[in-house]
């Protein structure tokens, strides 16, 4: 991603992330990865715009970008596991060391094909939980005036899902305003928020990806696992 894709961008004040300053010695030094969700499956959808955008502007930064397309997942429950829409979305995640979630606020609260999306996504896999400790960006458009109900609920169900959600966020009122013909944000403070919003996810994501066991490492969990072994190990002994 170079800046003449990005035309919106002031050059002399984009500057590339520092990664000695957020990784320590021995951390991973490839590219993050980074997870992107959008909200709606309408022709002009300007939640997935939203997400384009912020895709651009993560690759410049340096990550490793891929967004899934919510068009034809079944809504939890209605199908099994083996979908493979949800076998994507899964494989997704697993992936991915951090995310970006972008939803339309609808009837007051993100959309359903956003909730769906996390839905399907379960808290552990195999003994592997696919979300615990990756970073999380929050975004969200709506048709009218400024609202905060749909980052506010995203913002939930990251903490629900175990994940270090960045401070900043990015709510686009009027959606409709915000974009030309081709389907590119206009310049805008509102445009500028979009990008500290991706600016500070790599940052975050570099801080904590290489420390996010130790800090999900929980004395509870190592309690029950000592108390797990040893119902194993006595077994036996009945």
């Amino acid at each position: 991603m170079t800046l003449d894709q990005l035309p919106n961008i002031d050059p002399e004040r984009l500057r590339p992330i520092d990664v000695d300053a957020l990784a320590g010695p021995g951390q991973p030094r490839h590219p993050p990865r980074i997870l992107v969700l959008y909200g709606s499956l309408r022709e002009r959808s300007y939640s997935r715009l939203v997400a384009e955008e912020a895709g651009r502007l993560l690759r410049w930064f340096g990550c490793e970008v891929r967004t899934f397309n919510p068009s034809g997942l079944p809504l939890p429950d209605d199908a099994d596991a083996s979908h493979p829409k949800v076998r994507e979305l899964r494989e997704l995640a697993e992936w991915s060391e951090g995310m970006a979630w972008v939803s339309p606020e609808r009837h007051g609260a993100m959309t359903g094909i956003m909730k769906a999306q996390i839905d399907w996504i379960p808290l552990a896999l195999g003994g592997v939980r696919p979300t615990q400790g990756k970073t999380l960006a929050v975004m969200q458009v709506s048709g009218g005036s400024q609202s905060f109900n749909a980052v506010n609920q995203l913002r939930t169900l990251g903490r629900w899902m175990r994940m270090l959600t960045i401070p900043n966020q990015s709510s686009v009122p009027k959606a409709f305003n915000e974009f030309d013909d081709a389907g590119r944000m206009r310049p805008s403070p509102l445009y500028l928020r979009i990008v500290d919003v991706c600016e500070e996810l790599v940052k975050f994501t570099w801080l904590t990806r290489g420390c996010s066991a130790y800090l999900t490492d929980r004395y509870s969990e190592r309690v029950e696992s000592a108390e797990a072994v040893s119902r194993r190990v006595n077994q036996s002994t009945h």
